[in-house]
């Protein structure tokens, strides 16, 4: 576009040449003014200058644009980071918990077998006490001393008999009972050191995420502040342009044509787009109206996903936005997020957006970007086809992805301040040279 403006400065001094060659030729009379060789020559030093000054303000331009597009991977790459940690963080809080858990159940075992022990020693106390109180002698001597006769002889051996038996059921109850209980104390132990070890785990891994967020949010404030001084240097860049371009007709009236063009081409734009999010939205509420079990492959699987990303097409764009269920509030980064006020936001961000999309056939996905692309099967960016998930990632750390839908085209969730939409596929910032496929 502004390379056009060069051209267009260049024509306007070749139309200006032709005319001061005109005007140098006396008509007939009167004659008109009749200007100098100094006087052209200074008129067409003046256009040569506006459109040098032309050119390299829009190279300024174009080079401050870069500066802002990688300001802005390398937020997503803080905040993604951040991301990280906290998944990091949950998983090792949940061992935690599940570890606190079977320490729980084996003082409950413990505190059992010492129930069980209690009762084996009640029933050996019963025993010795009818014993003594009955005065009985289970020795062979008192079996002998004791006997009326020979019959009495034998029942007496014969209650002799029982009462040991008794007596060895007793003493074995209790000597499980204790075994147990030692058991029961040992499984307590391993799992109050298991439960520790897992603590220490998840203190360690809040720490990281701690270290990590705070990392991210200084950096992005770093990059927030950078992002807002090469803003300010553009618009000054810009007003200068404009300036440069005022003051020649000519492309005054180019930029206004351009500009009329360039809103045309915008609306028709957003037509499209407004038109295929309807259409989604009335296809993903034909199947809501007449459900059935979802696909989890195939052209009409691929189509549902597609549909339910489309289907938000306009929707704002929030840093840690989005479900399975549809958008949700966003939440604070520390940084360029918190001062777009993403945080009192509903909508998606990247990952928020695939989360949205594929829940439609039954698939979940993780939050963060990297682990999304690393989900399905890799496959070569050249054999891409629709229903796949392009990744973006610097320094081996993803920071975006979208979904493509053919045509040279993909669905995302931007950045800040944006809102869901459909681009042509970037081919640059480190985009993967593999996409994921799922369905």
């Amino acid at each position: 576009m502004r390379s056009g403006r060069v051209v267009v400065v260049l024509v306007v001094l070749a139309m200006l040449a032709g005319a001061s060659t005109a005007l140098a030729q006396p008509p007939t009379p009167p004659p008109p003014p009749n200007p100098s060789e100094q006087d052209l020559q200074n008129s067409r030093d003046a256009v040569a200058r506006r459109a040098a000054e032309v050119a390299r303000l829009t190279g300024r331009l174009a080079q401050l644009d870069a500066e802002a597009d990688e300001l802005q991977i390398l937020l997503a790459e803080q905040r993604e980071a951040a991301n990280e940690a906290r998944d990091v963080l949950d998983a090792a809080q949940a061992e935690a918990a599940a570890a606190a858990a079977r320490a729980q159940a084996a003082r409950a075992e413990t505190e059992a077998a010492g129930k069980a022990i209690e009762a084996a020693r009640r029933r050996l106390d019963e025993f010795v006490t009818s014993t003594y109180q009955l005065g009985i002698d289970l020795g062979p001597l008192g079996l002998l001393t004791s006997a009326t006769g020979p019959e009495d002889f034998v029942d007496r051996a014969r209650l002799t008999d029982a009462i040991s038996r008794q007596q060895a059921a007793a003493l074995d109850g209790l000597e499980r009972a204790r075994v147990e209980k030692a058991n029961a104390d040992s499984r307590a132990r391993a799992a109050e050191e298991e439960a520790q070890a897992r603590r220490v785990a998840a203190q360690e891994a809040k720490q990281a995420a701690d270290a990590a967020v705070a990392q991210a949010q200084q950096a992005a404030a770093e990059q927030a502040r950078r992002l807002a001084a090469v803003a300010a240097e553009q618009a000054d860049v810009q007003r200068r342009l404009e300036a440069a371009e005022t003051a020649d007709a000519g492309l005054r009236s180019q930029r206004r044509r351009f500009e009329d063009w360039q809103r045309q081409q915008a609306e028709a734009e957003a037509a499209r787009q407004r038109a295929a999010q309807q259409a989604a939205a009335a296809r993903a509420a034909g199947r809501a109206a007449t459900p059935a079990p979802a696909p989890r492959a195939g052209a009409s699987a691929v189509q549902i996903v597609i549909d339910r990303a489309m289907s938000q097409l306009g929707v704002t764009y929030a840093w840690g936005g989005g479900t399975a269920r549809g958008p949700s509030r966003g939440i604070r980064d520390g940084g360029y997020a918190d001062l777009m006020g993403d945080y009192n936001k509903i909508g998606f961000d990247c990952s928020g957006l695939m989360l949205y999309a594929f829940a439609g056939v039954g698939v979940r996905l993780p939050r963060y970007s990297g682990n999304q692309h690393a989900f399905g099967r890799q496959v070569p960016l050249s054999q891409m086809r629709p229903g796949d998930m392009l990744g973006w990632a610097r320094n081996g750390r993803s920071y975006h992805i979208a979904l493509y839908i053919g045509g040279g085209k993909m669905i995302e969730a931007p950045y800040s301040g944006g809102h869901v939409r459909i681009s042509p596929v970037r081919y640059s910032g480190g985009l993967l040279p593999t996409v994921s496929r799922v369905l």
